[in-house]
């Protein structure tokens, strides 16, 4: 009876907060609770400003915001712009990175998917980046997240922020490759059955997964104008290396929906193969049916004339009347089947 219910702070802290890492120049990662990224927030804000701010220490903090407290703690304790608010109302929407001010807001889609199933669940993770401090948030827990930490505690090298939102975009490459050999595959086995002559199943499969990556496509494509101001207008505290890995990323993504795009493609071409496939089978059909109709046209219309209940029917007295009437309707019968068949071939 209590299997069901879930405290609202499972799996962060009482303000939501899941994990905190702090970034120090020389040292390996160091995970900190709410409180204590307060305090360094606080010291950051009363200390002298770092000469060269990209070679600072910085923090990540990830939240969970199904926690009810977690967006009101933000607001109040890590001054973060009001277009992150925003942009956590808004919903989902496509992958993008832009600049707000001197900081960074990013939207980024994680994908749990299947083509196994019918349904393609999307979870989105925001992000806001300046030179001393990473904020993420999301609903749901994320794969890319879970990349993300695991590689910051294997002490992978992170020297910005915005290194560590450069990895979430390769992650979620990675997971739009996977999806589109996993689907390649199965377009593989249709194509197979296709060439079998085995239609059945095909174009409802075929129709889910063609909805599914065009969803992909138009959610996990970064928008490329918000790219292209940054990359043309980067706050001050990037640097030239972080900006280059921006764009890498940026290309690789690219390469990846060149081939989604391909595979819908082929997906629409097998589409418009099968319909050609289907409309043959049906003309088939309905000729079979017409030269029934034809062939018995004649054996109707003789069956009606002499059905009727009237006198002076020929050969009704005729020794051999039943005879002359099958040599006649099978004659007819043969001639219209030659018509028939000479208007198929043509």
């Amino acid at each position: 009876m209590q299997s069901g219910i879930v405290e609202s702070g499972y799996g962060s802290d009482p303000v939501g907060l899941v994990s905190g890492f702090l970034f120090e120049p020389g040292q390996p990662p160091r995970e900190i609770p709410s409180t204590e990224a307060v305090a360094w927030l606080q010291r950051q804000d009363a200390g002298v400003p770092h000469a060269r701010p990209h070679d600072g220490p910085f923090l990540w903090l990830h939240f969970n915001l199904s926690h009810s407290a977690c967006e009101r703690w933000m607001k109040t304790h890590l001054g973060l712009p009001d277009d992150f608010f925003e942009a956590l109302r808004q919903g989902s929407h496509s992958t993008r990175i832009e600049r707000q001010e001197d900081a960074l807001l990013a939207v980024v889609n994680d994908v749990i998917y299947n083509f196994g199933v019918t349904s393609t669940d999307i979870s989105t993770l925001w992000a806001n980046a300046d030179h001393r401090l990473l904020v993420t948030a999301r609903m749901r827990p994320l794969r890319s997240v879970d990349k993300l930490r695991a590689a910051v505690r294997r002490g992978e090298d992170f020297r910005s922020p915005l290194d560590l939102v450069v990895h979430l975009l390769r992650d979620q490459a990675d997971v739009l490759v996977q999806i589109v050999r996993e689907t390649g595959v199965s377009v593989d086995q249709i194509e197979d059955r296709l060439l079998a002559q085995r239609l059945q199943g095909n174009r409802a499969d075929l129709g889910a997964m063609r909805r599914g990556l065009v969803r992909l496509q138009r959610l996990l494509a970064p928008e490329p104008g918000a790219l292209f101001r940054l990359l043309n207008r980067p706050p001050a505290w990037l640097r030239e290396a972080d900006l280059q890995a921006l764009r890498e990323s940026t290309e690789e993504f690219s390469l990846v929906l060149d081939d989604l795009a391909a595979l819908v493609e082929r997906i629409k071409l097998l589409q418009e193969e099968i319909a050609a496939k289907l409309n043959e089978q049906t003309n088939r059909t309905l000729f079979t049916l017409t030269l029934v109709t034809v062939l018995a046209l004649p054996i109707n219309i003789v069956a009606g004339f002499f059905g009727m209940n009237v006198g002076g029917i020929p050969l009704a007295d005729h020794p051999h009347g039943f005879w002359v009437l099958v040599a006649v309707v099978g004659s007819f019968s043969v001639l219209a089947g030659r018509w028939a068949f000479r208007k198929q071939a043509e």
